[in-house]
Formats: structure tokens, sequence, C-alpha cells
């Protein structure tokens, strides 16, 4: 069957994935290729201290995502999108969407950005004797509470922006599992919201005396392949405004951006994981067993079908790195030179590696925002060099690429050192790896570990959430997850691999001995600067 043929027999496959910049849709054919895709930049704001998206950007955004995929259809193949065998939203993690009895939104959505919360994930860190980070919805609504914001007592319900944007275009108050596990934890055993923390936060509001308990308000956890509901008339015409896009159609459980990511690298088995390189960074190994202890640098969640992950999570990754790439293409510009960014960040990227392992001295601390793991409240970019330091262009290059991942490393390394965690395969993808070789190479120093890149990895979360599309829906032999992403979608193909050189590995080493020797310069920063 032709791509042409899939789309107008409605055998195509549509993931749709908020990012923090673009939001993206991924249309796939019944071979699980992608056949079509649109997209809709946008930026957060910060609005009275706090990082949000508007309700109207969000509708808009999506909208305009979708007509940019018809476009893409009508232009590639001269037909319309009618109907389609499956959709399935995605979108960045976490963060806060609260709303009453008539679905009206009580604040603005607070994001996965926002450090405001670091009294109340203490209080339930402790109370929980189990990580609970900022950017978790329970952290979010703690914090609410002890600030005693009038919403609270008017919340009928909780849950995040992708379960919020599939509720509001099938009426079902559902969410997957992977997303679920980042509002309060998922008890990998029963694969729903912890019992016994329910309870105890439940025991812990008690006093407060607000009309709901924690389940009352939370969507339901489901697993990747269950039923999540269907397209609504209200819903087909919210998502194409042009009318062509009939209601009816599956729709399979929303999940969050890292999910999609551990489905588009093939990392949903034990023993696997992925690392996501963007706007923020974070890695995701999937446990044989508990850790030993609860750490602050690292979250527990779980893959979409329910499997316990050890997530290490980075506010800031790439933002930083290409606003100085910018300064080139301004520079270039300036010379009357045209601009390819594709050829800036190529030259620039690979003149890194002709740099020093350890940078010649130098430090770049990339924080935009404020970054949980190195305790960061705040974010102040900084380049941070000596007088005696080795300061050229392929080491000032090599420093920022070094700071994308710098934290990742932090974390990681208390996996791999500490814990003793092992794993057979780590898959890269994300911006940070579409010039070839260079974000690889540099991610296998950090954690001196092989990586893996695939050449779908440009595609992404809005192409995992497709797939978990196609799982719900073309799964005749009722493969688990795992079994369908390794038989069914990669068949065996795990990409190229970059192993690290031990140069690197003592380079990388040695900077980042000193990129937390000198964290009190970024520290410093951020109590100065205000």
């Amino acid at each position: 069957m032709t791509a042409k043929q899939t789309i107008e027999t409605g055998k195509a496959i549509l993931g749709i994935e908020f990012g923090s910049t673009r939001i993206k849709a991924v249309l796939i054919d019944q071979e699980n290729k992608p056949i079509a895709q649109g997209s809709h930049e946008w930026e957060n704001q910060l609005v009275d201290g706090l990082w949000t998206y508007s309700v109207e950007a969000i509708w808009y955004g999506l909208q305009d995502c979708y007509a940019n995929l018809r476009a893409d259809v009508l232009k590639q193949y001269d037909c319309e999108i009618e109907t389609l065998a499956a959709i399935g939203f995605s979108a960045m993690m976490h963060g806060y969407m609260a709303f009453n009895e008539k679905h009206e939104i009580l604040v603005p959505f607070r994001t996965w950005r926002n450090t405001n919360t670091g009294k109340a994930a203490a209080e339930l860190s402790k109370l929980f004797n189990y990580n609970i980070p900022l950017r978790w919805s329970i952290s979010h609504l703690y914090q609410c509470i002890l600030d005693n914001e009038e919403h609270v007592a008017d919340i009928k319900f909780l849950t995040t922006l992708a379960g919020y944007v599939h509720w509001q275009v099938t009426g079902e108050f559902v969410l997957g599992v992977g997303d679920a596990s980042g509002m309060i934890p998922v008890d990998p055993k029963t694969k729903t919201y912890d019992e016994e923390m329910v309870r105890k936060f439940d025991e812990l509001v008690a006093p407060k005396g607000f009309g709901w308990k924690l389940l009352d308000i939370l969507p339901k956890s489901l697993n990747a392949g269950e039923g999540a509901g269907f397209l609504s008339p209200e819903g087909a015409k919210r998502l194409d405004v042009s009318g062509h896009l009939k209601p009816g159609i599956p729709v399979c459980p929303p999940e969050g951006d890292a999910g999609t990511g551990m489905v588009a690298t093939n990392a949903v088995k034990q023993r696997t994981g992925n690392v996501s390189a963007g706007t923020s960074s974070f890695s995701m190994i999937v446990l044989e067993k508990d850790l030993s202890q609860p750490y602050e640098m690292i979250d527990m969640v779980t893959t979409p079908d329910g499997s316990l992950v050890a997530m290490v999570h980075c506010n800031n990754c790439t933002s930083d790195l290409n606003a100085w790439v910018n300064l080139f293409k301004e520079y270039q510009q300036l010379l009357g030179i045209p601009v390819d960014m594709n050829e800036v960040y190529g030259k620039l990227y690979n003149n890194a590696l002709n740099g020093d392992t350890d940078c010649g001295g130098l430090i770049s601390y990339n924080y935009i925002s404020g970054e949980p793991v190195t305790g960061m409240e705040e974010g102040r970019p900084l380049f941070v060099r000596s007088a005696n330091d080795r300061f050229n262009l392929a080491n000032f290059m090599r420093a920022h690429l070094y700071a994308s991942v710098g934290v990742l490393k932090i974390g990681n390394d208390i996996l791999f050192k500490k814990e003793n965690v092992k794993v057979d395969r780590i898959t890269g993808h994300g911006g940070l790896f579409k010039t070839k070789g260079v974000g690889q190479r540099i991610l296998a120093a950090a954690i001196d570990s092989p990586i893996s890149v695939m050449e779908t990895a440009g595609e992404g979360g809005p192409w995992g959430m497709a797939l978990l599309g196609s799982f719900l829906v073309n799964n005749p032999k009722n493969l688990s997850l795992a079994d369908f992403l390794e038989e069914v979608v990669f068949a065996g193909n795990t990409g190229v691999e970059i192993a690290p050189t031990p140069e690197d590995v003592e380079g990388f080493n040695k900077y980042i001995v000193n990129y937390k020797a000198c964290l009190g310069i970024e520290q410093a920063a951020v109590t100065c600067k205000k």
C-alpha cells in the first residue's frame, strides 16, 4: 500500500508531541515509518515569576501544527486526512494543570521548568522516603497548599499537559502510566499510583478540610496498549479546524516525552536506556531492581508499560549553546556571508573535537533556568575562565558541549559508579545529536558508555507517540511493548554506536571536577543578579 493509499483508507497513525519549543506531528504508515509531518514553534512565558504556556497558546499551537501536517499531506500526496487508525498525544512531563468542575483552569499552567516547589518536594520526599522532584505534579499541588492558594479547594481535576489535551478531545480523564508516574509515584507491581503514598498525602492535608482526596482528582492510570477513548466530535473540530477529520478514531493513553523517547529509541526493556538532549536533557535507564536508597538527583518513573526507570532530568541542555552559536551566525551576517545554520553548527561542533579533552580549563554553566540536580533555584548562564586557561575556539565550543551534558553526568555517575547499574545499550536522540558523531562522542565520554544513535532519532517523541498508537491497533499477536518494538518496529536495528576513548573520558572527568568546584560562582551569580 502506498503512503497515499494508507492515508486515503484511514490506515495512517498520528502522533503529536508538545515539546518545550515546538509542537510536532508525525504521521506513520502501517510499517511504522513516517510519511508526513507538521510543526508549530512556541515558547514558554515567565508570568508572575512562573514559567507557563497559556491555554490559548496550547490550542492554537495544536491546530496550527495539525494544519501544517495537513498541508504537508496535500503537498506530497494530494489528498485529505479524513480518518486515522489511531491518534496519540504526548507532552513535556509533569507540571501542574488544575481545573474546577466546569473544566476551567484555576491558575495558569505551571510547567516542569518551575523550581518554586522546593519546600514541598523536600517535605514529601521525607514523608514518602522517596525522591519527589520539584517539577512533579504532587510537589506543585502541595506547594500550593503550603502557600495557602485559594484555588486548591476548588480543584476537581489535576493533570499534565498531555492528559489535558487527551481529556478535552476524548472526554476521557486518563493518563499513560509513564506520565502518571510523574504526578505521584507509581507502584510497578500494580502499575497505578502508590497506595501507601496516596494514603500518607491524604492524611497530611486532611486538616485543611478540602472536599477531595487525592485519587478523586487524579486521572486514571493506563498501560500502553489499553484503550483510552475515541476522538469526540468536539475533539475532531478542535484538532482539525478545516472540518475534514472525522470523530470516532481510537486514541491511545497520553504519555510524557520521557516515555515517547524510550519508545522512539527502543529502550523499554530492562538493561536498556536512552538519553534525550534538546532544550532540556534526561536519561532513562530501565532497571532490573530497585536502587538501594533514594537519591535527590534521580527520579523513579516508569516505562509506558510500567517497568521501573531511573531518570536523571536536567532543566538545561542546548539553549545556552544555541545562543552562542547564534552569535557566530550574527557575525557571519555582519560580514555579508549567507548563513546555513546546519553548516554553522557542523563547523563549530566538529571543530570542538580538535580542542583539549579537558577544554583547556574553560567552564560553561548553561543554566537558563534553575537546575535542581546541582541545587540552583534560578539560572544564570555563565562562561568562566582563568587568564592562563587555553582560550581558543575549539576549547570554547567543547566547553559548551560538555556543559550540555555535564549535569547529566553528575546524576548518572551515581547509577553506574555507586549503584553499579548495568546496561546493554544506551541510545541518544534529540537536537544535540543532529551533527553526526559529535554529540554522540561527547555523551559517550561523559557517562563512559557506548552511545548508539539511529537514523530515526530525529523523529523523536512524536514518532514514539505514533508507535504507541500503532501498538494499540496493530498488534494482532498481542506482543508486549518491548517485544513489539524489538520485533516489529526496529527488527534488530540498534543504530550506529560510538564507544568512548580513554582520553575523552579522562578529559571529561577533569572538566567535571572543575565544574563542581566552581559551582559557587554560579550560586553567587544567582544571589547577586536579581
